[in-house]
């Protein structure tokens, strides 16, 4: 089981909440489920939750709600936590190298402030 909690800026800007805020009520409630599907099982399918190749282990979280995908990318710090960054509508094939960097950039402030305690 884990616990899904959302990056926070230095400033306290949360970008995910800030994304599902643009969601229609029937698309949140969708991001939401799925998101309680990932804190409630131990092994979420790959078609809700999968590691992307290629990064500094960063997670995404794969939602589809009629014709629009939605993602939203994280980490894992330690084993009990998701730590989401970032969210996104995907408009095409492959995950936008753009968005994995900004998860990635945000998964670094994240442990560089923990590590500092602030």
């Amino acid at each position: 089981m884990k616990q899904i909690n959302f990056y926070r800026t230095q400033s306290g800007h949360c970008p995910v909440a800030e994304f599902l805020d643009s969601l229609t009520g029937k698309q949140a409630q969708k991001v939401a489920w799925v998101l309680q599907l990932i804190e409630g099982l131990d092994t979420v399918p790959r078609q809700y939750f999968k590691k992307l190749v290629n990064t500094n282990d960063i997670w995404e979280v794969r939602i589809q709600f009629g014709g629009n995908i939605f993602r939203l990318l994280g980490f894992l710090d330690g084993d009990e936590f998701l730590i989401l960054t970032s969210g996104f509508t995907k408009k095409t094939q492959k995950t936008p190298r753009q968005e994995i960097d900004i998860a990635e950039r945000r998964k670094h402030d994240y442990l560089s402030r923990r590590q500092n305690n602030e």
